[in-house]
């Protein structure tokens, strides 16, 4: 069993720093105290196996808005085994309640910054939101356009079609009409060979 007298200076009061102390010793098998001192340093006396000691001090010199330990002085000594658990010891009622409201104050401000990065981050959601819905208007517009493109392709390919059917239709007739007009002319030569003696 080891003990240490700590003394943490800085943003140490007033600010839930023995609350926190409190909880970290609560988490480890450590006994002791955390009390305010009259010159606004905080003192804590801990005792347990130096293991849990070590992790205790880690846990405890911080810095955690709206915590600031600036400087954590230690001292080790041999445990005496006079505490049977942890605790904090407060100091009078008038200091311990502003004490309290302090407190109370910096976790409603700590909340109320919360609250605007949250408000913040609705704000770029919904921000996003509207870039995003207008990005689909304009993907529905280009969709609009290339289906009426598509209609109108569609369209062209349809009176191509009819175009050639109508050419095909017009050029067969041509073709049978000069294929006539030959046959005749040629049966007319074969006749007049004929009638000149000379057989095809």
């Amino acid at each position: 069993m080891k003990r240490f007298v700590a003394t943490a200076r800085g943003r140490v009061q007033r600010v839930g720093y023995r609350e926190h102390v409190y909880d970290e010793a609560f988490e480890r098998n450590i006994s002791g105290y955390v009390k305010n001192l009259k010159n606004g340093e905080v003192e804590i006396v801990a005792e347990g196996n130096e293991e849990d000691l070590r992790g205790f001090i880690n846990a405890i010199n911080i810095i955690q808005r709206p915590i600031v330990v600036k400087s954590f002085t230690i001292r080790w000594e041999e445990a005496t085994g006079e505490y049977a658990d942890f605790e904090i010891i407060r100091g009078e009622i008038q200091e311990e309640i502003f004490e309290r409201m302090d407190y109370a104050g910096n976790v409603l401000h700590s909340m109320d910054m919360k609250f605007d990065r949250m408000l913040d981050k609705q704000d770029q959601a919904l921000q996003i939101g509207k870039e995003t819905l207008q990005v689909g208007k304009e993907t529905l517009q280009v969709s609009k356009e290339t289906l009426q493109i598509g209609k109108e392709t569609l369209q062209v390919a349809r009176e191509t079609k009819e175009e050639i059917v109508g050419l095909r239709s017009d050029t067969k007739k041509h073709l049978d009409d000069e294929f006539a007009e030959i046959r005749k002319e040629l049966v007319s030569i074969k006749d007049a060979l004929a009638r000149a003696g000379i057989q095809v």
